[in-house]
C-alpha cells in the first residue's frame, strides 16, 4: 500500500529550507554514471547511487525522507522516485535537477 504524498517533487528553495531544518534527510544523486563522471560536482551531503541498480540499495532507505536529483529532474529521478515509493519510501525529486539547484545559487562540492 502506498503512503500518500503531497507531491513527488521539491523545488531547490524548498530543499534548502529542509536542509536547514532537518537532520534526518537523505539526499541522493541518481545521475547516470556517465553524467556524474562528466560533472562530479553535487549537492553537499549527497551520495551518488546508480539509478540502474535501485533494487539493490532501496531497502537501505526505509524510514528516511529521501530527496533525489539527476541532471534536469526528468526521467531518471522520476523513475527512481517511483520505484522507491513502491516500497513505501518517502521520496521526492528536485524539479529541474542539479541544473536548477545550481541556477538557484545552491552550493555544490566536488564528490
Amino acid at each position: 500500500m502506498r503512503r500518500p504524498q503531497l507531491t513527488e517533487t521539491i523545488t531547490p528553495k524548498e530543499l534548502q529550507s529542509l536542509k536547514e531544518s532537518r537532520r534526518n534527510l537523505t539526499i541522493l544523486d541518481v545521475r547516470r554514471k556517465s553524467d556524474y563522471d562528466a560533472d562530479p560536482k553535487g549537492i553537499p551531503g549527497a551520495t551518488w547511487r546508480n539509478p540502474e541498480a535501485v533494487e539493490q540499495w532501496r531497502d537501505e532507505l526505509a524510514d528516511q525522507e529521501v530527496i533525489l536529483y539527476c541532471v534536469r529532474g526528468g526521467s531518471v529521478s522520476k523513475s527512481v522516485s517511483e520505484r522507491l515509493i513502491e516500497k513505501n519510501i518517502n521520496a521526492r525529486y528536485i524539479e529541474g535537477g542539479i541544473a536548477a539547484w545550481k541556477d538557484s545559487g545552491g552550493p555544490v562540492e566536488e564528490k
